[in-house]
């Protein structure tokens, strides 16, 4: 017997991710930033969406550059046969600087501790590292502090004369600039002109100075400098929701979160619905159970708030989410088992959007995504 499934639709649930929209949509961002190079940024499995196909399709969409958090990420895109340039930026201590100098992965280095471990791989393998340079602009993070930069820079300047290294980059990150009209973006542009300005002191060129992420391409455009990183808005979702929806933009969201209905039953009035009865059937009523739960990465704060499409409307989570599953009450209305729950898509058909779930759980659409598990398969369109 093959229990292999028919169909996508006979998964208990799936997350549709839609290739064609990302496509699209790196094209929408490259056009707000048509001087700037292009580097999609595809860390946390490309957001939930899964990082290899939609590096592929940021590819051949014209993204220049790959960006990744992890030097595991890079080397799993080498190893998935992705070429060309690949960016890295968090670090620790013994981390695997030869694999990746080995694979021609920019590098970013934020400290000196950092300088020194890729010089030594790069000596180690008989290659040149390329390294980026990072500047703490205002963020807090990584980034080496402005009183410290000199110094950085400096050595190295050093360390490419001596021919283990060459600068591709200097770069920073933005802390508020989803936040249109916060005074420290003003700011950190000034600490990153004054690092670039420091950094060309020191003797270096780099290929690429970059500090713009989704917000910064979508709403500061002094901020391009040489390459644009969007992230978030790749996927379609807004990084300045109050400011404006991702359609205002252009954009697309590209994941439909979707699940097929385990039970529909009929319960009497002051039936208790799920862990604690924090909800309580007012009547006589009709449950439908949808079979994903915060192992899913259906958020737990969504009891009781989180929206779903459900025969035709909206609903809400009734009761707790628990662990694998959830309950709707569908009132009056009617539905079998195997018909289609929607928690978010683009919301062409009514259903809800990551965004939506953001608002219901007091959180950023970015978490709703990215929060979507590996037992909940992908599912591509448009791929080529």
């Amino acid at each position: 017997m093959n229990d292999a499934p028919r169909n996508d639709m006979d998964n208990r649930a799936h997350a549709r991710i839609d290739l064609d929209a990302l496509r699209a949509n790196v094209g929408a961002l490259r056009a707000k930033a048509p001087g700037a190079a292009f580097m999609a940024v595809v860390k946390a499995d490309g957001y939930g969406h899964g990082m290899v196909p939609c590096a592929r399709a940021a590819r051949e969409a014209g993204a220049d550059w790959l960006g990744v958090a992890t030097p595991e990420e890079a080397l799993a895109l080498r190893a998935a046969g992705l070429g060309g340039r690949v960016l890295c930026w968090l670090w620790t201590p013994g981390g695997p600087w030869r694999a990746c100098v080995e694979a021609d992965i920019d590098v970013t280095v934020s400290a000196r501790w950092a300088l020194e471990e890729v010089v030594a791989a790069a000596r180690a393998c008989g290659r040149t590292a390329k390294v980026q340079l990072k500047i703490d602009a205002g963020l807090g993070r990584n980034g080496a502090q402005p009183a410290d930069w000199p110094e950085l820079t400096r050595a190295a300047r050093a360390a490419e004369r001596a021919g283990a290294i060459r600068v591709t980059g200097v770069w920073a990150h933005f802390s508020c600039a989803d936040e249109p009209g916060h005074p420290s973006i003003d700011r950190e542009l000034g600490v990153f002109r004054t690092a670039l300005a420091q950094a060309a002191d020191a003797g270096l060129d780099p290929e690429v100075r970059h500090i713009a992420n989704s917000p910064g391409t979508l709403t500061l455009p002094e901020s391009h400098f040489d390459l644009v990183r969007p992230g978030v808005a790749m996927y379609g979702i807004s990084p300045v929701p109050q400011l404006a929806g991702p359609e205002e933009f252009g954009l697309r969201p590209v994941m439909t979160l979707a699940a097929r209905l385990a039970s529909v039953k009929r319960v009497p009035g002051n039936h208790g619905v799920s862990y604690g009865h924090h909800y309580v059937t007012p009547g006589p009523t009709t449950l439908a159970l949808v079979p994903v739960g915060y192992a899913d990465g259906v958020p737990r704060h969504a009891s009781g708030a989180g929206p779903v499409l459900v025969a035709g409307k909206w609903r809400t989570v009734a009761g707790r989410v628990a662990m694998d599953q959830f309950v709707v009450d569908l009132g009056g209305d009617a539905a079998d088992p195997g018909d289609e729950a929607v928690l978010f898509g683009p919301g062409d058909a009514g259903e809800p959007t990551a965004e939506d779930w953001a608002r219901a759980c007091g959180t950023i659409a970015y978490e709703i995504v990215t929060r979507v598990g590996p037992r909940v398969p992908r599912v591509y369109t448009g791929a080529r």
